[in-house]
């Protein structure tokens, strides 16, 4: 169990959590989570929500390798617009933005966002983890090396699990001294890592809990699993519900999905599991 407070509100996780992820961007990865109509942010929110979600996670520019890199300025003019109407229409929710730039992050919490989402920790924008420390909420922190424009070319490791988790501990230490007190770990699945890392990284979950903070894992829909299965994207379902399952089964704290109904029946599932 842990706790999150969420700018004055207390989130408190005696199961794993799921977050909903909805993209204000035409170029995701996959094409369910692309939403870039107003009445179809509105409409996948609810949903979200009515199926138990957590946490929406609301990001303005596709991560996957070798995406083009938006502004700030055109991200923010995704983002904050939209979570500015979520934050209206869906007052007790909590909300997370996905973005690497501080300006953003200020711009989404004063809309009404609760937590930032930094696929890169802080190293694309300096302005980062001072501005996160000011807005006092809860950071997620993600490994990746480099950029997803250069990723791809940064998957060596000598041991994925231990050189994460030292990043991790580095990191952490970073963050407290800049005065961030909620942090929140995502080992960065498909960010920089073969899919063997991806698969190594989910059998040692456990390691992480040496942190003691709660770890998000990420791996709804990913190449993992399609490219493993020889399937595409959107017949990945199956295969998300199967690596989350072991996730939770190996620690993690969050679930950060695509799919929130099966995300949710999965947690359901486990918790009977492992009250048994």
């Amino acid at each position: 169990m842990f706790t999150l407070n969420c700018k004055g509100r207390l989130l408190v996780a005696e199961n794993a959590l799921v977050m909903g992820i909805i993209n204000v961007t035409d170029d995701s990865f996959y094409a369910g989570s692309r939403q870039m109509r107003i009445d179809t942010i509105l409409k996948k929110a609810a949903q979200m929500l009515e199926e138990g979600a957590e946490i929406l996670d609301i990001g303005g520019q596709s991560t996957r390798p070798g995406s083009s890199l938006l502004t700030a300025e055109a991200e923010y003019s995704r983002v904050v617009p939209a979570i500015t109407l979520l934050a209206k229409e869906f007052p007790g929710a909590i909300i997370s933005v996905d973005t690497f730039y501080a300006s953003v992050a200020t711009g989404a919490i004063a809309a009404g966002a609760h937590i930032v989402n930094d696929i890169s920790g802080g190293e694309m924008d300096a302005k980062m983890l001072n501005t996160v420390a000011g807005l006092n909420v809860p950071y997620i922190c993600m490994h990746m090396k480099g950029t997803p424009q250069t990723m791809q070319s940064m998957m060596d490791y000598t041991n994925v699990t231990t050189e994460v988790l030292d990043y991790f501990i580095r990191k952490v230490a970073v963050f407290r001294k800049a005065g961030i007190h909620d942090v929140i770990i995502d080992p960065g699945f498909g960010f920089s890592k073969t899919i063997q890392h991806n698969f190594q990284l989910l059998k040692n979950l456990r390691t992480f809990s040496i942190l003691q903070l709660p770890v998000l894992v990420g791996l709804s829909r990913k190449s993992t699993i399609y490219k493993t299965l020889g399937i595409t994207a959107e017949e990945a379902l199956n295969g998300t519900s199967v690596l989350n399952t072991l996730a939770l089964e190996n620690g993690a704290g969050i679930l950060r999905v695509h799919d929130v109904k099966e995300a949710k029946e999965a947690v359901a599932l486990f918790a009977e599991y492992k009250n048994a």
